[in-house]
C-alpha cells in the first residue's frame, strides 16, 4: 500500500515537472508558454535587460517567443548597482543581448565597442549585441517611433508637441525630422539639455507646457503617467499634457508602456483622438530587439501570441 503512494507521488512530481519543460506534455508538440521556468542547462543563451526600474515587459515578451520558436534560450531583466560592472559582465559571461532603459541609454555609450550608425545618429542606445566579447549598440526606440508614424499616416506637415529630454527623446525626435517633421516645439523643464536637444534637430524649445500651447500631435516621452510600482513617483494618475492641448490634438502619442492606457492616452480615446501607445513602442522596439539577438524574424502570429502574454501580466 505505501509503495503505491510513494509511486502515485512520483508521478505527480513528473507531471508536475514535465508542465513546466520545454517540449513535453504532448507527444511530438510543445506547451504553449505559461510563464514556467524553463529548465536551465550549460547551453543555454542568456539575453538580459538593464533599468532602473525593471518590468516583466521584455522578460515575458522574449520568453514566449523562445518557447514559441523551440529556442535553449532565456532572457532576465535585472536592476544594476554598478554600471560598468554590469556590461563588463556581459561581456565576460558571454551574455548575447542587452537591453538598456532608462537611465543608461548615453551612460552605456563609453562602455561598447562598436556604435551601429541607429544608436550613434542620436548618441542613445537601447540594445546591446555580443558577439564573441564584441559589444555593439544598436537603438531600435528609433525604428518604433518611426513605423508607428508610418502605419497612423501622419502627416509630416502636422505640428507637434514633444515633452522630454532624454534618450527616449532622442530617438524620437530623430525619427520626426526624418519623416520631415519641421514644426516640432520640445519641452523640457531642463534649459540646456532641452535647448541642446531641440538645436540638434532643428526644432524650438520651451520650458513648460500651458493650457494655451496646442499642436496637432502631441508626444510625450517622460515618466508622466508611468505605473506608479515603475516611477516611483507621484505623477502615475497625471495627465503629462493640459486637458485643452489634449483637446485640441488630432493625433495623442505617449511611449509610456505601463500602463497600457496611461491617463494621457485615455483622455485622448475620450476626446475622439487617434492615440499611439507605449505599448505598441514596447513591442516593436522589442520585436527588433529580438531579431538582433537570435538572427530570427517571427511570424506575425507569433508576435502577436507573445504581445498578448506579455500584455496579460
Amino acid at each position: 500500500m505505501a509503495g503505491r503512494q510513494r509511486k502515485r507521488e512520483s508521478l505527480h512530481k513528473t507531471d508536475r515537472i514535465a508542465a513546466l519543460r520545454p517540449g513535453t506534455g504532448r507527444p511530438g508538440g510543445r506547451l504553449a508558454f505559461n510563464g514556467g521556468v524553463p529548465i536551465l542547462n550549460k547551453d543555454m543563451t542568456l539575453c538580459i535587460s538593464l533599468s532602473a526600474r525593471p518590468s516583466n515587459n521584455g522578460t515575458r515578451f522574449h520568453n514566449h517567443l523562445y518557447e514559441q520558436l523551440g529556442l535553449n534560450w532565456i532572457y532576465k531583466a535585472f536592476a544594476p548597482t554598478d554600471l560598468a560592472q554590469a556590461i563588463a559582465g556581459v561581456r565576460g559571461l558571454g551574455i548575447r543581448g542587452c537591453a538598456v532603459s532608462m537611465p543608461y541609454k548615453e551612460d552605456v555609450i563609453a562602455l561598447v565597442d562598436v556604435m551601429d550608425p541607429s544608436a550613434k545618429a542620436i548618441d542613445s542606445v537601447n540594445t546591446i549585441v555580443n558577439d564573441g566579447g564584441t559589444l555593439t549598440a544598436y537603438n531600435t526606440d528609433y525604428t518604433a517611433i518611426e513605423q508607428l508614424l508610418q502605419r497612423n499616416a501622419v502627416p509630416a506637415a502636422y505640428s507637434v508637441l514633444l515633452r522630454g529630454a532624454g534618450g527616449m527623446a532622442k530617438a524620437t525626435a530623430a525619427a520626426l525630422r526624418d519623416a520631415g517633421f519641421r514644426d516640432v516645439t520640445m519641452i523640457a523643464r531642463n534649459e540646456e539639455a532641452g535647448r541642446a536637444l531641440a538645436g540638434l534637430y532643428g526644432f524650438a524649445w520651451r520650458a513648460d507646457v500651458d493650457p494655451s500651447l496646442t499642436a496637432d500631435m502631441i508626444i510625450n516621452v517622460t515618466p508622466i503617467g508611468m505605473a506608479g510600482s515603475m516611477a516611483g513617483g507621484p505623477d502615475a494618475d497625471s495627465l503629462s499634457f493640459p486637458q485643452e492641448t489634449v483637446d485640441a490634438a488630432k493625433v495623442v502619442f505617449d511611449v509610456v508602456a505601463l500602463p497600457a492606457e496611461t491617463p494621457l492616452i485615455k483622455a485622448g480615446r475620450a476626446a475622439g483622438k487617434i492615440v499611439i501607445t507605449g505599448a505598441e513602442v514596447a513591442t516593436i522596439q522589442a520585436l527588433e530587439q529580438f531579431v538582433l539577438y537570435t538572427g530570427i524574424r517571427p511570424t506575425d502570429e507569433q508576435v502577436r501570441a507573445a504581445e498578448d502574454f506579455m500584455r496579460a501580466q
